[in-house]
């Protein structure tokens, strides 16, 4: 299960961040996007060593190779300079993602992207006036991409992770069930645990 952070300041937030990887966290997001290199460089400098590998950067990519991180990911935008991107970046980076908000664009992407998120599934949480504008749901049927793996984004939580896994995605990312919530351990912890049980159930 993957999570994104905030993009603005958390209090306690490295404290979160350390206890949601020791949860089982899959993968961690770094999504600051008003952040200078200097204060992503720190930022990241506070988490665990233990941890880096499961890190995620969105931008300031030159940081990775003193953090020792080999996963990027490369919004909508950035996907227009794809060939730029690998020329800079294509020995440090492993692993890569992006974000699609149709079938249309996660169809056809290239086959180097491991997953991508489309979204939104559902209405935001975290972002006011952020609904889907077609059923995802729907539109998953006409999937033809099955190289990268689809990950569902905005407003999932635990009441629709469920259904939302049961409706052909790969997986969820979490942004604001976790960090809108008043207790952000115990609720990734329940929405893993559905997440798992809805893994193991027979097909």
């Amino acid at each position: 299960m993957i999570v994104i952070t905030n993009p603005f300041f958390i209090k306690d937030e490295i404290q979160i961040l350390h206890s949601l990887l020791e949860e089982g966290v899959s993968l961690l997001h770094i999504r600051k996007p008003d952040f200078s290199e200097a204060e992503m460089a720190q930022f990241i400098h506070q988490i665990k060593l233990e941890f880096r590998n499961k890190l995620v950067l969105h931008n300031h990519y030159d940081l990775a190779e003193d953090f020792g991180i080999n996963r990027f990911h490369l919004s909508e935008k950035e996907r227009d300079v794809l060939n730029q991107f690998h020329a800079r970046f294509s020995k440090r980076c492993e692993f890569l993602s992006t974000s699609t908000h149709s079938i249309e664009d996660f169809n056809s992407l290239e086959n180097e992207f491991d997953y991508a998120f489309l979204s939104p599934v559902f209405k935001s949480i975290s972002k006011e006036n952020y609904q889907p504008k077609t059923d995802l749901f729907e539109a998953l049927k006409l999937r033809k991409n099955y190289t990268t793996k689809v990950i569902a984004l905005g407003g999932i939580d635990s009441q629709n992770i469920q259904k939302t896994l049961e409706k052909g995605f790969d997986d969820v990312a979490l942004l604001g069930s976790i960090w809108n919530n008043e207790n952000p351990i115990k609720q990734f912890k329940l929405c893993q645990k559905i997440a798992h049980s809805h893994s193991q159930s027979p097909v």
